[in-house]
Order: C-alpha cells, then structure tokens, then sequence
C-alpha cells in the first residue's frame, strides 16, 4: 500500500476531478504490476496496473492494493471493479472507502459479490490524506482550499507604496519556483481585485512543467480591463462578478457553491489581505502556506490573521516556508 501511494502522486494535477489513484499487483510477494490514474479522460490505476502485467494468467492468483475503492459506475471509462472480477483477481485490499455517491461502497459489494476476499482500511490515514482533495469535494460539497502568501520579514504582505503595475518579491526564485509547481498541481487559483490591478499578474504556470490552473478573479462591478494579463488565451479565467455573487451576503461559501458547481475540486487561494481574510472568517480554508522572505518593508499591508496548527517549517535558501493546517476544519 505505500508503494500504491506513492506512485499515485504522480497523477498529481493531471487527473482532476478524478482521484489520483495509485494500484499495485502483487504474486507470490513479488511485484508484477503497478500503476496510477492516467490524465482524466484516461485509464484508472487498476487498468493501468492489469495492463503492465506481462503474464495475464498469474493475476487469477494475485492481489491487488488500491488507494481508494474500485468504482462500479460507467464514467468515461467502465467500471474498474468489474474489471479486476473479470480478471480473476481474487484478492483485493483497499486503502480506503470511496465517499463519491456514485460508488460509496457499490464497488466493495460487487467484489464481496463475485466471491472475492476484500480487505478494507489498510494505511486508511495516509490514503484519506493521499485523497484530501477528492473527499473535501464529496463530503464537504467546496474545493479543496489552499492559501498562499509571502510576507517580509518584518510582517507585511507588500509595502506602503510602489512605483510599478508589477509585484514587488519579497521570496527568493527557488521559492516562486515552487509556487509554480503548486499552481500546476491544483485546478484552480483565485485572486481579487486590487491584486489583478495593482500587479497585474498571469496566474499561470511558466517556471514550471504542467498545467495552468483556471484563473478565478472577483470582480464585482466588471470593471477590470480586459487587457489585463488575467484575460489572456494562456488559460481559462472565471469572473465571480455580481452577475453570478451577491456581494453583500457572506462571499466565500458563495464562491465555494460555484466552484463546486464548476467541478473544481481544489483552489489557491493567492489574493491579497482582504480575499484572504474573507476565506479564514469564514473558516472556508484546509490549508496555507507561508513564505517569510527576508525584505524590510516597515509599513505597508499588514498579513492576515491566521489560527492553525503548524505541520512544517523549512527554509528554500534563505526563505523561511510555514506549512499550516485548519485545526477548526469541519
């Protein structure tokens, strides 16, 4: 199951909105097969998994672990549980219970079904966390919400004054490096107003391989510029705007409900002050990170306000990167 899980991050960003899944098969203590989700619209982990096995005839003999239970429903690929029965596989041991209202136990059953000997809740914490977007989305009915900011060392998120429609670095390129790699590994990234006009930013991955995420920007009034680089052909842009939001009621269950409906299953959160503080209010966030550069602004726009448990503190040179989960997550 470790193996399974870690070969299921390499579908990291590219199988969204399905799970990234990771299955191994195993014959007589021996690895014979393995594999993971392909990009959505592709193959499942278990397909993959049977189809890297070069002698079909020992998988009647075989079990196969799999992250997450095999689906029992027709998507854009039919249903891996019947495929694993039609294979013979008789043992199937599985990491944790899908909670999509689409299977939630249906593939389990037609396993038990079939007469084949299922186990259930093998590393069911690491494979639950391995599947934290995927499970916020179903239980949870919003993305998976993860915010960033960078801040200087003395506590601002940018200074008083600047003399450019650009931003102003406060982190080293190893640490924006990264921050490209995190956009490419999530559906979805957001930002508000004030940031679209004050830095004019792409939002689109650059230093690093992947996909770009969809842009989410608020704009109430549509007032932005569309010559502004949020608007350009390098990847899709979704205005939250009084047209489709009502500003006046509590905004980030608002913009929840539609990403949701736009099956987005996880975001960056990359705003500026008050687009952040309005998800923490609202207790609307599973996760933030934090670069502390070293820069001395002395005044400026002070961070938000965060409560949450530290998970990790690591320096990238001589950034200072907090990892922080929601301990107040319901």
């Amino acid at each position: 199951m470790q193996r399974a899980l870690q070969i299921a991050k390499y579908g990291l960003g590219t199988t969204r909105p399905n799970p990234m899944v990771g299955a191994v098969i195993v014959c007589n203590n021996k690895i014979i097969g393995e594999g993971f989700t392909s990009s959505y619209g592709g193959n499942h982990a278990e397909v993959n998994a049977i189809n890297s096995v070069k002698d079909q005839t020992l998988l009647e003999k075989s079990t196969i672990y799999v992250t997450l239970e095999p689906c029992s429903h027709y998507g854009k690929t039919p249903p891996c549980s019947h495929l694993i029965i039609e294979k013979g596989i008789k043992n199937i041991v599985i990491g944790c219970v899908d909670d999509n209202p689409q299977v939630a136990g249906k593939g389990i059953q037609k396993l038990l079904a079939a007469n084949c000997n299922v186990t259930i809740g093998i590393l069911e914490d690491n494979c639950k966390a391995h599947h934290k977007r995927f499970f916020t989305f179903h239980n949870k009915k919003r993305p998976y919400i993860i915010l960033k900011w960078a801040q200087s060392k003395d506590g601002f998120l940018s200074p008083e004054t600047k003399n450019e429609q650009k931003p102003v670095w406060i982190t080293n390129p190893y640490s924006r490096t990264l921050v490209h790699k995190w956009r490419a590994e999530e559906q979805a990234i957001l930002v508000g107003t004030n940031t679209v006009t004050q830095d004019n930013p792409s939002l689109t991955v650059r230093n690093y391989s992947g996909k770009n995420p969809i842009r989410v920007v608020l704009d109430r009034k549509l007032k932005l510029d569309k010559n502004l680089a949020v608007f350009n052909s390098e990847a899709e842009t979704l205005v939250i705007s009084k047209d489709n939001c009502d500003f006046l009621k509590p905004l980030a269950q608002q913009i929840c409900s539609i990403l949701h409906s736009k099956n987005i299953n996880s975001i960056i959160i990359e705003g500026g002050l008050q687009t952040l503080q309005t998800f923490i209010d609202q207790n609307l966030w599973d996760e933030a990170r934090i670069f502390k550069g070293k820069a001395l602004f002395k005044n400026g726009t002070k961070t938000p306000q965060l409560n949450g448990n530290l998970l990790n503190s690591e320096y990238i040179l001589d950034d200072v990167l907090e990892i922080y989960e929601n301990n107040r997550n319901d």
